[in-house]
């Protein structure tokens, strides 16, 4: 056996069907946050667009603590489109008011769906942060401005870990159930440089080992792990030989369900996600007679699981 199994600590958390899952962080946040949508889990993926660095999280959490609304001063314009520091360009407009309406309306939904959370996984994808030049705050997206308008730096392990600490304790405060599992992105910023990236992921791995030695109700998914050693080829790598390939998110993913899902959590997924991948299924010839028996045989599928799981009927 050519690989070297990640040994993963049993956890005393256990995610259901009935928990409500937030993710928040970099591309790995949204490939994971993607499998739980199509296992039809209760989740809300990276509200603010992807995120890289532990300190534009932990800013983005702490907006969405706040009442407040995002209001046109928060924005700048560049080159004709309206732009916010805290959210990625998928939320950009050419209109102030649409802008605004984006970001307002994602963000209200997410503060409902977090006073519901019960678990937050929050993935770090880089210890290097970007200042802005004009007001010293951290930035989630430069949003290709020139170099210039911002300070480059790599964040310390203790910059992280005091960030958390009252990060953390001000949600257990207000969410005392919510549990945080904490991972790092197997993703390499390969621009950095092979060994500044490594630097970093250190730093990550660092702060988050701290972090979860001080703080109760923290755990630690070792995705970065299993990537660069259980999964230690570039077959695992999608074309830009950065990314996880889809093999490698979805042997992660099962990673994480044999760590987080007990037995029966697991047997439902796997009727779900095969029950999404039926609904997902484009036919040649959408009037045939035997798409039309397939389509049967999905609804009389979809009947089983909500007989065998009535909680699953407003879901599917």
């Amino acid at each position: 056996m050519f690989t070297t199994p990640v040994k993963i600590q049993k956890v005393t958390a256990e995610i259901t069907y009935g928990d409500r899952v937030m993710t928040l962080g970099s591309c790995f946040a949204d490939n994971i946050g993607g499998k739980f949508l199509s296992a039809f889990f209760l989740t809300d993926i990276n509200p603010f667009g992807v995120l890289f660095n532990p300190i534009s999280i932990a800013n983005s959490l702490e907006l969405l603590l706040q009442s407040k609304e995002i209001e046109a001063h928060d924005l700048f314009e560049n080159r004709g489109i309206w732009q916010s520091f805290s959210y990625s360009s998928q939320f950009s407009n050419v209109t102030v008011e649409d802008c605004l309406l984006n970001i307002n309306n994602r963000l209200s939904a997410a503060r409902d769906f977090l006073e519901q959370t019960d678990f937050l996984l929050i993935t770090f994808g880089t210890a290097w942060v970007y200042e802005s030049v004009k007001s010293g705050r951290v930035v989630s997206n430069c949003h290709k401005l020139p170099a210039s308008e911002f300070v480059r730096r790599k964040l310390s392990v203790e910059d992280i870990v005091v960030t958390y600490k009252t990060l953390i304790e001000k949600l257990h405060t207000l969410f005392p159930n919510v549990q945080i599992i904490f991972s790092v992105s197997p993703i390499r910023h390969l621009k950095d440089g092979l060994h500044e990236n490594n630097l970093s992921k250190s730093t990550l791995l660092l702060a988050i080992d701290a972090i979860q030695s001080e703080c109760k109700q923290v755990f630690y998914f070792p995705s970065y792990e299993i990537q660069m050693d259980e999964l230690r080829d570039y077959r695992f790598y999608a074309a830009d030989m950065l990314h996880p390939s889809d093999v490698a998110v979805n042997y992660i993913w099962k990673r994480f369900s044999e760590t987080y899902f007990s037995e029966d959590t697991q047997a439902l997924k796997k009727r779900l996600e095969q029950l999404t991948a039926d609904l997902l299924h484009r036919p040649l010839h959408p009037e045939s007679s035997e798409y039309k028996s397939f389509l049967v045989s999905v609804e009389k599928r979809r009947d089983g699981i909500i007989t065998d799981y009535p909680f699953m009927a407003n879901r599917i």
